[in-house]
């Protein structure tokens, strides 16, 4: 069923109907401790003390989320004797709501990532907090086993209705809104290049894009109409990248977070802009099957949603975008053969240039340099 996008128009009405309409009784509220501090959640109390529907809360953790946690996840939908999910929150508050939707019917006595998901029908409701991830438009989530990173993928996953509330980007950090700005438009970008891309990612991913450039000035300003379209723009983003999944920029850009702690958003922009001047420079190593050619035409397409002349100008474009917005972009020499060794290769499948590690290495010392020049 196509997800249904409920209208927030200066009210919360569009959430009460949505608990009548669906039936439901009692929810698992997954949620950060932040969102305790917004007006939606003196709303949901309300819907509570009138009998709207009951919930609980599970607040048990934290960014890059734990197995362990939707463990506890899983255990509190039983707990509440739930019927549906609310998850309100970032991307990995949205992973965790999607595992524990995907897990609640498996087998507690054994581990869940060792058991076929066979997920049954459910009232799933997001209402994301940050404009970036897309999450909450993607059968995906990630969630970490000691140490290990763990993808898990389903169609269930996906919720089935989304809520945008602008006012939830307004006390959001000036880092954070500029990082997740920059997520959004790197899943545009790399959506459409994608070697997995068909007409319809390719319509999300370029109204995705054209939507993030209007609507930037507007969002970095904190203006309530942008705050609101970038919802809608991450959320393209997300259901194009949920047809195509994400390439090499991405690859590369979960080691830098991890390193240097920059957001995830910030991470990939880092990786895409270097990428992209590399394919470009290397288009004789197409692994597309469609050809050179067909790529050579992507990237100008690219180049024009980013209303530049010339793919040389629309490279020179997310430059730019990254200095004026004064992310940092050190990375440390030493690191190099470290962080070209983290690529998970199998999710450069989905490039459409092949790249070798001394490609890789070649793209990781690129960004080393950026941050030099003119010292």
């Amino acid at each position: 069923m196509p997800q249904k996008i409920l209208s927030e128009e200066g009210s919360y009405e569009a959430i009460r109907n949505y608990f009548k309409e669906s039936g439901l009784k009692r929810v698992l509220l997954v949620h950060g401790k932040s969102f305790e501090r917004q007006a939606l959640y003196r709303y949901f109390l309300r819907l509570k003390e009138s009998g709207v529907v009951k919930w609980s809360s599970f607040t048990d953790f934290t960014p890059n989320p734990e197995y362990g946690s939707v463990r506890k996840g899983v255990e509190a939908f039983h707990a509440g004797y739930c019927d549906g999910i609310v998850a309100v929150g970032g991307g990995s508050c949205i992973d965790v709501a999607k595992c524990i939707r995907l897990f609640q019917n498996m087998d507690s006595e054994k581990s869940y990532l060792e058991q076929e998901i066979h997920a049954e029908p459910m009232s799933f409701l997001a209402i994301p907090t940050t404009a970036g991830t897309g999450s909450e438009a993607t059968s995906f989530a990630v969630i970490y086993d000691k140490g290990k990173k763990i993808s898990i993928a389903d169609t269930a996953g996906i919720p089935d209705a989304v809520y945008f509330d602008a006012a939830m980007l307004k006390t959001l950090p000036d880092y954070q809104r500029k990082a997740t700005m920059l997520d959004a438009l790197c899943h545009g970008i790399e959506s459409y290049w994608s070697v997995h891309s068909n007409e319809e990612s390719r319509n999300y991913a370029a109204e995705s894009i054209r939507m993030v450039l209007q609507n930037k000035d507007g969002y970095l300003a904190n203006e309530e109409e942008a705050n609101r379209n970038m919802f809608i723009a991450a959320n393209l983003a997300g259901k194009a990248i949920n047809i195509t999944k994400t390439t090499a920029g991405h690859a590369m850009c979960y080691k830098l977070t991890s390193r240097y702690g920059y957001a995830h958003g910030h991470a990939a922009a880092l990786c895409n802009v270097w990428l992209w001047e590399y394919m470009e420079h290397h288009l004789f190593d197409c692994v597309d099957v469609r050809g050179k050619g067909y790529l050579q035409k992507i990237f100008e397409e690219l180049a024009e949603l980013l209303q530049c002349e010339s793919v040389a100008k629309a490279v020179c474009f997310l430059k730019k975008l990254v200095e004026e917005l004064a992310l940092e972009r050190t990375i440390a020499r030493e690191d190099i053969d470290m962080l070209t060794d983290s690529v998970n290769v199998e999710r450069l499948k989905n490039n459409p240039v092949g790249l070798s590690r001394l490609a890789i290495k070649e793209i990781y010392y690129a960004i080393y340099h950026w941050n030099r020049i003119g010292e």
